[in-house]
């Protein structure tokens, strides 16, 4: 796929340097790395956002993430891998993800509401919706992952 840009993601553009401090402000959230791994992998599978779903992987399975976990995922509702606040912030992920057909129901916010406090409600929409941008940029300019080795993979 040929990109649509490739100077779009210039560290020094004030929009790519507020989303980096968004990053920062999440990662420093106390929100577990491995449950934020799971939401942008998530949403990316959502939207079809390869590049995103590569660098997530990867820094998954670098920070300690179980692979079958991730290759399970889109099933999470099938198999008893994830916790109840991962299943919890994977319900609300897939609603604000598909904002357009789901309108984020009362008894996805009752699950997070239950399973987190207000601060990591917000701090979990927050990702989610970086997340989103980021897959939105990815996908738009149609970023390809750095496959290396898996490239020539049929």
């Amino acid at each position: 796929m040929t990109p649509r840009m490739t100077d779009y993601f210039k560290p020094t553009h004030p929009g790519v340097k507020a989303m980096f401090a968004l990053e920062a402000a999440i990662k420093a959230s106390g929100l577990e790395a491995k449950l934020l791994h799971l939401v942008k992998m998530r949403a990316s599978q959502i939207n079809h956002c390869a590049f995103c779903l590569h660098l997530h992987a990867t820094e998954a399975m670098r920070d300690g993430e179980d692979p079958m976990r991730l290759h399970l995922l889109p099933a999470w509702r099938e198999v008893p891998l994830y916790s109840a606040r991962e299943r919890a912030a994977l319900a609300w992920t897939e609603s604000l993800t598909n904002l357009a057909q789901t309108g984020a129901p009362d008894e996805d916010y009752a699950v997070i509401e239950a399973a987190f406090s207000a601060e990591e409600r917000l701090n979990l929409s927050l990702a989610i919706g970086a997340i989103n941008v980021w897959n939105r940029l990815q996908t738009g300019f149609r970023a390809s992952p750095a496959l290396g080795a898996h490239s020539d993979a049929a």
